[in-house]
């Protein structure tokens, strides 16, 4: 039941979250915004539209939204947002995850380097770049909780967290959390790594690739990016916020208390997120690597202060 609602919200939240994110921003830039439900009328506009397939392109191109959306569904139902009680027992692991993750963001780079254009090239080249400094401290970053708790089970991970709430504020949590949020923000593309506004072709890394897509097919893009987020950010606010989340056996109150928290949760850091952009300019492309190998090396020193502190 839990996992049905976790994936209900994120496909109907995902949206939502961008239209706050995008409406804190025009308040904060003086302008009056378009309104939380804007990003769910444009999906309303896409979906209506002809899809339209390039000349030329196969099964890759035809295959990266449907790809990038299913694996976005299968880490909802995985990842605990509202409890820790998954009915994939087993396979909720830290490194299913990540794989996952990792799948969609090829799939979607083998997309753009099927449109044989320019532009689909470079995006694809640089998604691929980011991808190899993102997924492996994602991994390294939240094993280092794992080590405390002895299973790379998310669930398990989280609950110990519920159940030991000083443990958030160890060096370990400190380092791991810098870590999962530098690389959340370079998964999901947004500034300093990527600006999801901007179609300035030396910039763009996410938007490069989606440039050929049209129709129901951008739709789904569009909505797997938010709901990437979405899930991000609920995976860290469960692992480094744990209070309010539902552990295994608990009743209907203690879940609805943690639909409550979790939208409260993820809508703080969101809105956090939109106002830093606001006050930080996107880095350079060649200085983005060096951020990226910063994370990894905080997430390693969390790892190894994880064992002399265990």
């Amino acid at each position: 039941m839990t996992a049905f609602l976790q994936v209900f919200l994120v496909v109907l939240g995902a949206p939502v979250l961008i239209g706050m994110m995008r409406q804190v921003r025009a308040r904060l830039e003086g302008r009056a915004g378009a309104g939380i439900l804007q990003p769910w009328r444009d999906l309303r506009k896409l979906v209506r539209k002809q899809p339209i397939t390039p000349a030329g392109t196969g099964w890759p191109f035809r295959l990266a939204p449907l790809l990038l959306s299913g694996s976005t569904l299968v880490v909802a139902v995985m990842v605990p947002l509202i409890s820790t009680d998954s009915p994939l027992i087993g396979l909720s692991d830290l490194f299913a995850v990540v794989a996952l993750l990792a799948l969609g963001s090829v799939a979607l780079a083998l997309g753009g380097l099927d449109t044989g254009t320019a532009f689909g090239g470079m995006g694809a080249s640089r998604e691929l770049t980011v991808l190899a400094l993102v997924e492996p401290t994602i991994l390294v970053s939240i094993f280092a909780l794992s080590v405390r708790v002895g299973s790379t089970d998310l669930g398990a991970i989280v609950t110990y967290a519920v159940r030991d709430p000083l443990a958030v504020f160890s060096p370990v949590s400190l380092l791991a959390a810098a870590a999962l949020a530098i690389v959340t923000i370079a998964e999901t593309g947004r500034v300093p790594v990527d600006n999801p506004a901007t179609h300035l072709e030396l910039t763009m890394i996410h938007e490069a690739m989606v440039l050929e897509y049209a129709g129901p097919d951008l739709a789904l893009i569009e909505w797997a990016s938010a709901a990437r987020l979405s899930v991000l950010l609920g995976l860290l606010a469960g692992l480094f916020t744990p209070w309010g989340i539902a552990t295994a056996g608990a009743g209907p109150a203690a879940v609805l208390v943690a639909v409550l928290v979790l939208v409260l949760k993820v809508g703080v850091l969101g809105a956090l997120l939109a106002a830093g952009e606001v006050f930080m300019a996107k880095l350079r492309l060649f200085r983005v690597p060096e951020l990226l190998a910063g994370s990894f090396l905080m997430a390693l020193l969390a790892v190894a202060a994880s064992f002399f502190l265990a």
